[in-house]
């Protein structure tokens, strides 16, 4: 064989070599490698998620509540960390060594979640929410920390720190709410409760991707303009509460000092006006790097500031159920407008008294209202259950408890809120395990006046107030009016349902008429009434086990096409009249008068300086 095709043998040789290495070690890459495979694509390509603003949230008249505010988090390629000037990195975000070591395995744990939950790249939070100090060195200084880059995102801010139960606060996305969402990914801030987590798919917006060019150390060097690589994110629309802003600071302000909750409708639409709780919290404390902080220490405070008394807070309604009662007698058939029963200081029956506070007699159905008769109302009880149509006290009661569940009671009104009680309105059952199969309407009366096992909310005390303003019907209350561009309106679909009791409206005339005489003089409110103002109401005492009874008052104003439905309880405040009237009174005025001052200011300012123990 001559040289010269020898030689040839040894290139074609060598040539074929070459060509196998090269071919195994790109098979590896591509299907073996898969670690090793992902970071050759990184080491040219990488996807940066573009974090949207979220919905701004106004109040009904367009005052702005909650917005969005810019963000920047230290992001990183953890697995990617290899060389880490970690003094720098320790002296830019004044943290040390271990602290450093700890957030480099919390951003691992977050890359692999992500990885498994299909997401576009293997990087993870690193360090939230930097000051402006830190954002300023880390931007001259990144190019020394290959692995990690700044990432913009939006937090929250609020214009009022009044109602924190009902706008709610953000918190980063654990694994429950991750499985239940692929959108969310370890690190997001996401709704936890309130309005922001009720419609936190409807007010996060959308994400955006940006494709970037990177080198070996992970530092951008251009951006890929190819658009399908590239996207904008989305900011959420604006989200038109139903609250008044002015209403709630205002109701704010007279319940300081006291514990309890304020819930105030528009019977008309069942849109929420008002929603007060206190204690509550600061929810602008619940932002940025001291959330997790401040939620710990929330959670350890014995006042219970996190805990939403409107909507799962139950308590005895007292005498404000005594228009329920009577709005099923009259339809019970057992009374009417002209019905009258005497008091002599309470209801007796053998062994079995329900005292009663001093007042003339006998009474007819308004007067029970005006002056609240223990004893009417017994008597109303026995008359509903004992009924001889039914043949037996169970199956008079049980006729009772349906009209009382279609008031919505003892069930979820399905507010747009999370964690929403039932209350309780005892069933048969419940009493055959609590009194034994043989108890009798005796044995039950305290049930007459709102005692016993019978226990509401202040949103559904409210509810029946604005159910009684309507003359027998309501909406689902909710908390939002509207969501701009929202073509999807599946969201608000059960809050255009109207809803009606099983009382003729015929009825209703008597009990508002009884109901406008409370605040008048010989009614259980007078003194707390509104010049000019004709508001129709209920007070109520329930009873405490506990401590001091505490203080309840439901109305509604005007009397004819009313505004303004509203429910106030005060812990241990004692009779309604004392606290819980002229708190829901004044706020009543306030909503119908805007921008005038009181016409009671010494009640006004009694409310705003007393503080119950």
């Amino acid at each position: 064989m001559e040289k010269g095709s020898k030689r040839q043998i040894v290139y074609i040789g060598l040539i074929v070599f070459v060509f196998i290495v090269y071919t195994l070690k790109l098979a590896s890459i591509q299907l073996g490698e898969v670690p090793y495979k992902k970071m050759a694509i990184n080491n040219a390509l990488n996807k940066i998620t573009l974090y949207p603003s979220r919905s701004n949230i106004f109040d009904r008249k367009g005052k702005l509540m909650v917005y969005s505010t810019q963000m920047y988090d230290l992001s990183s390629f953890p697995y990617e960390i290899n060389k880490l000037d970690t003094g720098l990195l320790c002296s830019i975000l004044e943290i040390d060594l271990p602290t450093v070591r700890h957030l480099i395995l919390d951003a691992r744990i977050r890359a692999k979640k992500r990885q498994k939950n299909n997401a576009f790249n293997n990087s993870a939070l690193f360090y939230a929410n930097l000051s402006n100090k830190q954002f300023t060195l880390l931007r001259e200084n990144i190019y020394r920390l290959p692995g990690f880059y700044i990432e913009s995102r939006t937090d929250r801010q609020f214009a009022t720190t009044s109602a924190p139960h009902a706008l709610g606060y953000l918190g980063e996305a654990d694994e429950s709410l991750i499985a239940l969402d692929d959108y969310n990914q370890p690190g997001d801030l996401v709704g936890i409760t309130g309005i922001e987590r009720y419609y936190e798919k409807q007010i996060r917006g959308i994400k955006g991707i940006k494709t970037v060019w990177q080198d070996r150390t992970y530092t951008e060097r251009g951006v890929v303009k190819d658009t399908q690589f590239n996207y904008p994110s989305t900011a959420g629309p604006d989200v038109i509460s139903s609250l008044d802003f002015d209403i709630q600071e205002y109701g704010r302000l007279l319940l300081n000092g006291k514990k309890g909750s304020i819930v105030a409708i528009e019977p008309s639409t069942g849109e929420v006006i008002a929603f007060i709780n206190n204690p509550d919290y600061d929810p602008n404390t619940m932002v940025g790097r001291e959330r997790a902080k401040t939620f710990k220490a929330l959670l350890r405070d014995e006042q219970k500031p996190l805990y939403n008394r409107a909507v799962k807070g139950v308590y005895p309604p007292g005498s404000t159920f005594k228009t329920v009662m009577a709005l099923i007698a009259m339809q019970e058939g057992v009374v009417t407008p002209e019905t009258t029963h005497g008091c002599g200081g309470g209801y007796r029956l053998g062994s079995i008294r329900v005292g009663c506070h001093p007042h003339g007699g006998p009474l007819d159905l308004r007067g029970s209202i005006r002056i609240s008769c223990n004893s009417y109302y017994c008597q109303v009880f026995r008359d509903i259950i004992d009924n001889p149509k039914y043949g037996d006290v169970k199956v008079g009661y049980a006729a009772l408890e349906k009209h009382l569940r279609s008031f919505g009671l003892g069930s979820q009104l399905n507010i747009d809120l999370l964690g929403e009680s039932r209350g309780n309105i005892p069933s048969v059952t419940q009493l055959n395990r609590r009194h034994g199969d043989r108890w009798k309407s005796s044995t039950v009366i305290s049930l007459s006046i709102g005692q016993g096992e019978i226990l509401l909310t202040p949103l559904q005390i409210c509810n029946v107030a604005a159910i009684i303003a309507n003359r027998g019907w309501y909406y689902a209350p909710h908390l939002v009016k509207k969501i701009d561009g929202f073509k999807d309106t599946s969201w608000d679909r059960k809050y255009r349902i109207k809803k009606f009791t099983t009382i003729n409206p015929t009825y209703f005339a008597t009990i508002i008429d009884g109901m406008s005489d409370v605040t008048k003089p010989g009614g259980t409110a007078n003194g707390t009434g509104i010049n000019d103002i004709e508001i129709c109401a209920k007070t109520g005492t329930a009873q405490n086990s506990h401590g001091k009874d505490h203080s309840i008052y439901m109305a509604f104003s005007p009397k004819d096409n009313p505004k303004i439905a509203i429910a106030v309880l005060v812990e241990n405040g004692g009779f309604g009249a004392t606290w819980a009237a002229p708190i829901a009174n004044l706020m009543i005025e306030k909503y119908l008068k805007p921008g005038v001052e009181t016409s009671k200011p010494a009640m006004e300012e009694r409310l705003k300086t007393s503080v119950i123990k």
